[in-house]
């Protein structure tokens, strides 16, 4: 008998759409569906422990779809509370830094009227809306499996096993995961999401587009001395740490109660396998600047995500028989602005729109043509668009001149509506960009001071994260071989280095070299699934409400 006819029968629970992920996309689609027809039945489904817990962002919120979804927002009490007051732009050396004017910079990277807000609680607020119209949520339940009918149209999907030891065999404490079935399926599971990533590949939705490209976000919250908060004030950087042909930057966000959250950002297309974003992001902290913004401080929280970089060009095709892409699935950040909260929200009701209507006129497990067709022209496509070129220049000439391309492109798009450059091409994938280790030089980062620098091990711990021991590693090698002869062999273990949660590990054992997988450190970044340069590890949801915890972040 096989394991799969050894388990026991899934029970199943069917819905007019099932929603994975109650991130913005996903909750403002579960909200947009019971505004159009209370009638409907919608569930949404969240792997972390509690609505909010596993959603990282920077945030500076554009409150633009918000308004549509719901416009009374601003007469309620919410979590967003603090408005942009005061907006810069740095190049930072190594000593010292250069503030660029204001009037250099397009309209569209105007940050009037937009808020510092934590996204995890924004979320938290957005469920109970959801909630309250009827929208069923079940936190703690991680979609592992698309299901499909004899059609091949996705038809459901299902949850994860519960109780399953590291052996892979059914515990004392098994409970076989549960079936929702839906006449439509929305994946907002965010950037590189499981089961987006096997619908892509599934249905070929990729084919055409450029490649996916992504960038390593990290993120601290701080607790800094009175006399520094400047609430509203938001500022961005790019340049030192990181040299001229890696791209990335940073963020300062200053919120109320003398909160600050302080982020870097890699672009994952780097070449260096020495390269560590968390170090670079470490070492960024002892700028002069920052150094002075966080001394006498206290770091509270911290975290890791990565985030789609890929922009109007690599956008997959959203829809599949049965069901679609929204939000960070399909990558509609706008890097420039770092920003994609608004456009996730208008994704999400936008499909919620075309789902209401193919159901209302009795159709089912088919593909919402009409969403893939109207994303272009709408404000999604319309805050993309623009900003098409900046990653890609940024990439071919690098940070100084590419960002200076960049900026007059963007200045043509707004002014004139075209772009000298037509629309680029990323190139390599960013598993593919790293050189050999024989090629590239050791980077010798410093050790962490403990009181603004600090190793990872103590920022998991700031992270909440847990994961039960005795479960199946979630983070799957392929080929074990393949591991120690190309990535350790030619590239010197760059896993090591571009996990920011110390998972990856090269150690000696009998004279031999092993790979250890620490799971439990996990912080559900997605960065080895994106990074390996074979490809080789597959990153899989654990047993459910398991990861990080981010309270407010």
């Amino acid at each position: 008998m096989s394991e799969a006819e050894a388990l026991p029968e899934r029970e199943s629970m069917e819905f007019d759409v099932v929603i994975v992920g109650a991130g913005p996309a996903g909750l403002a689609a579960a909200i947009r569906l019971k505004q159009i027809d209370p009638e409907l039945s919608v569930v949404v489904l969240e792997k972390g422990a509690e609505v909010g817990a596993h959603v990282l962002s920077g945030n500076v919120l554009d409150p633009s779809a918000l308004d549509r979804l719901l416009p009374e927002w601003r007469d309620e009490e919410t979590p967003i509370k603090t408005e942009v007051s005061e907006d810069r732009f740095y190049f930072y050396g190594s000593h010292g830094s250069l503030r660029l004017p204001n009037f250099m910079m397009p309209k569209l990277m105007s940050n009037h009227g937009n808020f510092v807000v934590s996204l995890g609680l924004v979320c938290k607020w957005m469920a109970e809306k959801a909630e309250a119209l009827g929208v069923e949520i079940y936190p703690g339940f991680a979609a592992a499996e698309l299901l499909f009918d004899n059609g091949n149209n996705v038809i459901g999907v299902a949850t994860g096993d519960m109780g399953v030891t590291r052996a892979g065999e059914p515990g004392g404490s098994f409970q076989r995961g549960m079936a929702l079935l839906g006449k439509y399926v929305f994946l907002g599971e965010g950037v590189r999401g499981s089961l987006a990533k096997r619908a892509i590949e599934a249905y070929g939705l990729d084919a055409g587009r450029e490649p996916a490209k992504f960038g390593l976000g990290m993120k601290e919250l701080w607790e800094v001395k009175p006399e520094k908060s400047k609430p509203g004030l938001i500022q961005h950087s790019f340049g030192w740490p990181l040299d001229n042909s890696t791209g990335g930057g940073s963020f300062v966000y200053h919120l109320g109660e003398n909160q600050v959250y302080v982020g870097f950002v890699v672009h994952l297309n780097y070449t260096n396998p020495y390269l560590s974003p968390y170090e670079e992001f470490q070492r960024f902290k002892t700028h002069p600047d920052i150094a002075e913004l966080l001394e006498g401080g206290r770091r509270i929280a911290y975290g890791a995500r990565a985030i789609t970089e890929g922009g109007f060009q690599s956008v997959p095709k959203l829809v599949f028989p049965g069901g679609a892409l929204i939000g960070c699935s399909a990558g509609f950040v706008n890097v420039p602005r770092i920003k994609g909260v608004h456009n996730a929200m208008t994704s999400g009701m936008l499909a919620a729109e075309k789902a209401a209507e193919a159901i209302k006129a009795g159709r089912a497990q088919d593909r919402l043509n009409a969403y893939e067709e109207e994303w272009r022209s709408s404000p999604i496509g319309d805050d993309l668009k623009p900003v098409r070129n900046v990653k890609p220049l940024w990439s071919q000439f690098g940070t100084m001149a590419g960002i200076a391309l960049g900026g007059l492109d963007m200045w043509t798009n707004s002014l004139f509506g075209f772009s000298f450059f037509g629309t680029k091409g990323h190139g390599k994938p960013d598993y593919a960009t790293l050189k050999p280790a024989k090629d590239c030089k050791p980077i010798d980062y410093p050790k962490p001071d403990g009181e603004l620098t600090f190793d990872k091990v103590s920022s998991v711990y700031l992270s909440n994260t847990n994961h039960e021991e005795d479960q199946p590693v979630h983070l799957q090698v392929r080929d074990v071989e393949l591991q120690k002869s190309s990535e350790l062999g030619v590239y010197a273990g760059p896993s090591q280095r571009y996990c920011p949660a110390g998972v990856y590990e090269w150690v000696e054992e009998d004279g031999q070299d092993k790979f250890v997988i620490n799971a439990q450190n996990c912080v559900h970044c997605k960065t080895c699934d994106i990074k390996d340069p074979n490809q080789n590890i597959n990153w899989m949801p654990p047993q459910g409400g398991e990861g990080p915890v981010y309270e407010v972040m």
